[in-house]
């Protein structure tokens, strides 16, 4: 018999309320531990963890309030600010679903996911509401909230209210609404650079077991402070590093923009002894004329992520930040994100490897049939671990896609060495067909950062007649250092199989991104389709 069918449903209700672990408990038990910590700074305002938290219970009473339900659909769309923090809480608290939305999609794109996800709520700052009202107007919206407004906004967004004069005089007592761990928390759409955007349902309790390998694995402590620059919609600095720090109650510094000035002056003025940032960031922070002239000396614990670092790049950040200590970070939003860590230890002994896998993660690769390879051969890289979504909103068929046998299938190509370390070979999708054979285009673009004058490449294919698609390496190169395409061909013929050396080479001034830092291929692809035919 089941110890359970002897509990009364009023003493279930308290036994899982007494066990329960969602994100607005994390915050609470942080509150409780350390209630006059630093937590947050951003524009000035500095906020301990007491305050910090009376604001969650504020906002989640006005949501409520307001006619805001357990369950409710919540797109949010904004830059970095507290705001942002605490609406992620205050939703949390009250059981509602955060969608936070890419600022840089197209309204096509914007409109796409607000329809798909039903939203019955907005959120917004102010530059962001017109485009939520231009892209909802096919939906029934119950709310609307500006965020960062200091008192009730004045202009024409008629049906939008200030979320601070929303919260002004609500109570700041604990809001405790009755949430299951596994109810869901965030939906967060991916990217859509090769496809319409997916949305990944994520539960509280996949948000917690990825913090706790976050903080395992990422050393992740009280004492530390973070700068928080990328963009928090994305889940890298939401949920590997913003959401870990509140549960062991780090400090934060919040950044509007991500620009290496900034970045940098935040460094030495706050004395961050963290930052997370993707390698085309990394790129442009050495790059910078102020990276030899601030004080980075607190600065101890850096992570990449969200691309593969160029190793040539990783020896530089190594040779110039002599006190830090680096992380690799991989892994992808339908796992929380993190799969697996590089340690600082392994950093030069397994130069290019994503490490192993984290604390809840198990992970291996696979055949195109879902078998286990050996050691040392490529294949899929499949994971299973509590991280993992709940699948794909309103989409089974894709969910089946991805969930083969009781596992991830995360759609990257990798190889495992007898250590059980990791590394990318690539994303099938970056593989490049030439002449009938699968080129890896990270083998090429390594190769091409080993050239002194090369700042950042991207390696892409375009249609080609003979080739099926040609090798294309797109550069930007170092300020002031002139060289040519035969220079970059010949380079990479030294050192390659002559069929892996690019057939085409172009320069510019910038590589098309996201936000979140990754090189847009789709966008390289579509602009030098026809550089063949020149």
């Amino acid at each position: 018999m089941s110890v359970e069918t002897n509990v009364s449903d009023d003493l279930r209700l308290m036994l899982d309320r007494a066990r329960r672990n969602t994100l607005g408990d994390l915050l609470a038990r942080t509150r409780d531990r350390m209630p006059e910590k630093f937590a947050f700074v951003y524009n000035g305002q500095r906020l301990n963890y007491a305050e910090l938290d009376d604001l969650v219970n504020q906002t989640a009473r006005a949501f409520l309030e307001d006619g805001m339900e357990k369950g409710d659909m919540v797109t949010v769309m904004s830059r970095n600010s507290l705001d942002f923090v605490i609406v992620n809480f205050a939703l949390a608290r009250m059981g509602a679903v955060m969608i936070p939305i890419n600022y840089m999609l197209s309204a096509e794109d914007v409109q796409y996911i607000l329809e798909h996800a039903e939203a019955s709520v907005l959120i917004a700052s102010e530059e962001y509401a017109p485009v939520l009202d231009k892209s909802a107007r096919n939906l029934d919206i119950r709310n609307r909230y500006l965020m960062d407004m200091l008192g009730k906004y004045d202009g024409d967004l008629a049906e939008w209210v200030s979320l601070s004069e929303a919260r002004e005089e609500q109570a700041a007592d604990l809001v405790d609404v009755a949430i299951d761990d596994d109810d869901l928390a965030h939906v967060l759409y991916t990217s859509g650079t090769e496809s319409r955007p997916k949305g990944v349902m994520l539960s509280h309790k996949s948000l917690v077991s990825e913090y706790v390998s976050c903080i395992v694995d990422g050393q992740i402590a009280p004492g530390d402070v973070f700068v928080h620059a990328l963009p928090l919609y994305h889940s890298a600095q939401l949920h590997v590093f913003l959401g870990p720090s509140v549960y062991v109650g780090a400090s934060g510094i919040i950044l509007g923009e991500a620009s290496p000035e900034v970045i940098l002056k935040t460094i030495e003025e706050e004395g961050a002894t963290q930052l997370f940032a993707p390698p085309t960031v990394w790129i442009a922070l050495l790059r910078n004329p102020d990276f030899d002239e601030r004080d980075l000396s607190t600065l101890k614990k850096c992570y990449y992520g969200a691309a593969i670092m160029p190793r040539e790049i990783l020896k530089e950040l190594a040779e110039r930040l002599p006190n830090a200590r680096f992380w690799n970070f991989y892994g992808q939003t339908e796992v929380a994100p993190l799969a697996t860590a590089l340690q600082p230890e392994d950093q030069l002994r397994k130069l290019g490897s994503a490490g192993v896998p984290t604390l809840n993660v198990q992970t291996k690769i696979v055949d195109d049939h879902g078998v286990e390879v050996a050691r040392g051969i490529e294949g899929e890289i499949v994971h299973r671990t509590p991280h993992t979504m709940k699948g794909y909103l309103h989409d089974p068929d894709k969910t089946a896609e991805v969930f083969q046998n009781g596992w991830f299938h995360s759609g990257d190509l990798g190889v495992m060495d007898e250590e059980g370390y990791i590394t990318i070979i690539d994303r099938k999708k970056d593989m490049i067909n030439t002449g009938g054979v699968n080129v890896s285009s990270r083998e090429v673009e390594e190769t091409i950062y080993q050239m002194d004058a090369v700042s950042e490449v991207a390696v892409i294919g375009i249609p080609d007649a003979y080739w099926i698609e040609a090798i294309t390496a797109v550069i930007v190169g170092k300020d002031g250092v002139e060289f040519s395409k035969e220079a970059v061909m010949e380079f990479c013929r030294e050192r390659l199989s002559t069929f892996k050396a690019p057939k085409y080479v172009a320069f510019t001034n910038e590589l098309p991104k996201n936000p979140s830092g990754k090189v847009l291929k789709r966008s390289l692809r579509d602009r030098y389709e026809t550089l063949g035919e020149a």
